[in-house]
C-alpha cells in the first residue's frame, strides 16, 4: 500500500507493506482394518469410523464403507471418505488417500488432492460433517485378491492440509533487535586485563603477554610454532627480531579483536604520511604471520592514503609482498603524477630496490598518455613532460622528440 505524506506540500512518498502468506498445516492418520471379511454385508451406507485425529486446529476421520456409501453401487466397490468431525464453516484442506500395499512391493494406490491442488484448489467443506473421498474407491472383488489385503487386515494412509492464510506486516514489526557480536571486546579484555596470558614476547625494550591458544588459532605460524610437529607448547617467553613494538602491538590488537587499531591514538600524529608508514610495516608483519584479513585490511587503507610522498615505498612494498591490486592502484597513481613523484625520496629507493618496476611504470605511464591522447577534452597530466633512463640491461630508454611524441626504445 501506498499512502500520502502528511504534509500536503511534500511530494515524499510515505510506503508501507504488507504480505498475504498462504501455506498448509500438514498431519496424517493411519488405519487398520482388521477381519476384513467379516465387515461384508454392513450394507450400502454403513461404515466403520477411525479414531478422529487432529490436524490444523480440527478434527478428522476417516470412513469406510465396505459395500459402498450409496445403495446404487451394489457393493461393488469400497468407499473411503475423509470427514470434518470438529465444528466448522468454509475449512479449506487438501487430502491424500492411500492404500498401502502389504507385499512389501512398494505398489500403493494412492488417490491425491495435493497433486491438483494448483488445478482446481483447495476442497471447502462447509459444515462438520462435510467428507472428501471417492465412493468407487477399489472395486471390491478385486481386492479381495489383491496385495492390499493380507490376512484379512486392510491397511490405509490419509493426508490433511488445512489450509491457512496469514498477513504478514514489515519484518521489523515481527523481529527481536539482536545486538551487534561483543566478541572481540570480550577478547581484547583478556589482552589488556592479562587473564590467564601464558606466553610472553620480548619486543626490542618492550614485553607483550598473550595467550598462545588465540595466537595459534589466529595465525598458522603462531600455530605452529607452539602446537606443531617442531613447536614446543611449553615455552612462556618467545624474542622477536626485525619488528618494530608499536607494530607487534597493533598486530595483537587485530588478532584479538578482528579490527585495524586507531592509527591516530598510536602514532599521536594527523599525517598520512605516519600512518602509511605504519601501514605498509603492519602489512610486512601481516604476511609474516600468516593473517590474512589483516594484510588486505593493510592494503585497503594504503589505497586510500597513497600520496606522491609514500606511492614510491608502497609500490616496492607491494611487489615484495604480493600485493596485485596495491601494485596496480600505486602505478596508476604515480604514472599520472610522475613529476613530483620522481622527486620523493621513495622514489629513490624505488630505484635501487625494484629496477624492474621502472619498466611497468614506464608501460602505464605510456598506457595513460594513449588513453589521454583517445580524449581531447582531457588535460595532459604531468608524466608526460618527463623522461626516464635506465642503465640496467633490459630496460626501457624513453624520451621527448622535438616535436613532443614520446620515443621508447629497447636497451
Amino acid at each position: 500500500m501506498i499512502a500520502n505524506s502528511s504534509d500536503p506540500g511534500s511530494n515524499s512518498l510515505d510506503l508501507s507493506s504488507s504480505k498475504s502468506v498462504n501455506e498448509t498445516v500438514n498431519g496424517s492418520h493411519h488405519f487398520t482394518i482388521r477381519g476384513f471379511s467379516l465387515a461384508k454385508g454392513m450394507g450400502p451406507g454403513k461404515y466403520i469410523q477411525s479414531e478422529t485425529f487432529s490436524v490444523g486446529g480440527y478434527e478428522w476421520a476417516i470412513y469406510f464403507y465396505p459395500d459402498g456409501k450409496n445403495p446404487e453401487d451394489s457393493s461393488m466397490y469400497v468407499s473411503v471418505f475423509i470427514a470434518l468431525a470438529s465444528d466448522g464453516t468454509d475449512v479449506r484442506a487438501l487430502f491424500e488417500l492411500t492404500l498401502l500395499d502389504q507385499s512389501g512391493k512398494g505398489k500403493h494406490k494412492v488417490h491425491s488432492h495435493f497433486d491438483r491442488a494448483l488445478e482446481s484448489g483447495p476442497y471447502t467443506l462447509k459444515y462438520r460433517g462435510s467428507m472428501w473421498g471417492y465412493k468407487r474407491f477399489y472395486r471390491r472383488t478385486t481386492l479381495e485378491t489383491s496385495d492390499f489385503l493380507k490376512d484379512d487386515c486392510l491397511a490405509m494412509s490419509c493426508t490433511v492440509g488445512v489450509v491457512r492464510t496469514r498477513i504478514e506486516g514489515p519484518p521489523e514489526l515481527y523481529s527481536v533487535p539482536v545486538p551487534p557480536s561483543d566478541m572481540g571486546e570480550n577478547l581484547k579484555y583478556l589482552l589488556d586485563s592479562e587473564l590467564g596470558c601464558d606466553i610472553v614476547f620480548q619486543v626490542g625494550e618492550e614485553t607483550f603477554k598473550a595467550h598462545k591458544l588465540i595466537l595459534a588459532t589466529r595465525s598458522p605460524v603462531f600455530r605452529a610454532q607452539f602446537f606443531g610437529f617442531v613447536g614446543n607448547p611449553n615455552t612462556d617467553k618467545v624474542e622477536l627480531e626485525d619488528i618494530e613494538p608499536c607494530i607487534f602491538r597493533a598486530m595483537l590488537h587485530f588478532i584479538y579483536s578482528d579490527n585495524l587499531v586507531d592509527l591516530q591514538e598510536t602514532t599521536g600524529s594527523t599525517s598520512t604520511s605516519t600512518s602509511a608508514i605504519m601501514m605498509q610495516h603492519l602489512l610486512a608483519a601481516s604476511e609474516r604471520f600468516c593473517l590474512d584479513r589483516l594484510k588486505q585490511l593493510c592494503e585497503a587503507k594504503l589505497c586510500e592514503e597513497v600520496s606522491a610522498d609514500t606511492v614510491a615505498t608502497t609500490l616496492s612494498l607491494a611487489e615484495q609482498h604480493h600485493c596485485p591490486q596495491l601494485k596496480a592502484i600505486c602505478l596508476n597513481f604515480a604514472a599520472t603524477n610522475l613529476g613530483v613523484v620522481m622527486h620523493s625520496d621513495g622514489f629513490k629507493h624505488l630505484e635501487q630496490s625494484c629496477p624492474s618496476l621502472l619498466s611497468e611504470l614506464l608501460e602505464t605511464v605510456a598506457s595513460v598518455d594513449e588513453k589521454s591522447n583517445l580524449m581531447p577534452n582531457k588535460k595532459r597530466s604531468g608524466s608526460s613532460i618527463f623522461g626516464l633512463d635506465l642503465a640496467a640491461d633490459g630496460g626501457v630508454v624513453e624520451s621527448l622528440n622535438p616535436n613532443g611524441r614520446r620515443l621508447r626504445r629497447r636497451v
